[in-house]
């Protein structure tokens, strides 16, 4: 057991106790267990009868789904493509329930905020999180516009994609000028040899 598993299934079990169709799904495989490797990360989680998960490192997986340690932020990112990155050994309908769950489950920040600050505040504080949020991924997204800019640009490291194929194509085009050109000399030199004689 790693000391990521338990509260990453805390959460996971949290998020599930509060969206009872998506555990109705995981309920179907109660016994079932899954295996998700990353690289030296292993996490181990069984299905308890009630649809939430459990930590079981005593059976064997019923599915173990690898994920390349370069590709957890793709999968992160895109849970909906995140099956695509992985690669699944085991019990393929079990894996499907775990790509669906994984989709299916959210997080609503203002039921969890709401008993602690009251409903308007919790509404508020999840809203003021998300533009914080939106705004920073924002200007992430400029800062690196900004320098791929500056790299192409104004201080010309790197090559748009089409020039540098342009370029390549450019080259090619001489290349092949320059052994027709070969040619020709070498033909003519032939004719004038063979004149002279």
């Amino acid at each position: 057991m790693t000391t990521l598993e338990l509260p990453i299934i805390a959460v996971i079990n949290h998020l599930l106790s509060r969206q009872t169709l998506v555990r109705d799904k995981l309920r179907a495989h109660a016994g079932k267990v899954a295996c998700i490797e990353t690289g030296t990360v292993q996490l181990t989680m069984a299905v308890g009868a009630g649809g939430l998960l459990q930590s079981d490192v005593s059976n064997q997986p019923t599915v173990t789904i690898r994920i390349d340690p370069a590709d957890v932020l793709k999968v992160v990112a895109t849970m909906d493509k995140a099956f695509s990155y992985v690669t699944i050994s085991g019990d393929a309908d079990f894996a499907r329930t775990i790509s669906e769950v994984a989709n299916e489950l959210h997080w609503d920040p203002e039921e969890d905020l709401a008993p602690f600050f009251g409903d308007i505040a919790a509404v508020r504080i999840a809203q003021a999180g998300r533009s914080a949020i939106s705004q920073a991924k924002s200007r992430s997204r400029k800062l690196v516009e900004n320098i791929a800019e500056y790299l192409l640009e104004e201080n010309p490291m790197l090559l748009y994609r089409h020039v540098g194929e342009q370029f390549a194509s450019d080259v090619a085009v001489i290349r092949d000028d320059v052994e027709r050109l070969a040619k020709r000399i070498s033909l003519l030199e032939k004719q004038s040899v063979g004149g002279q004689a």
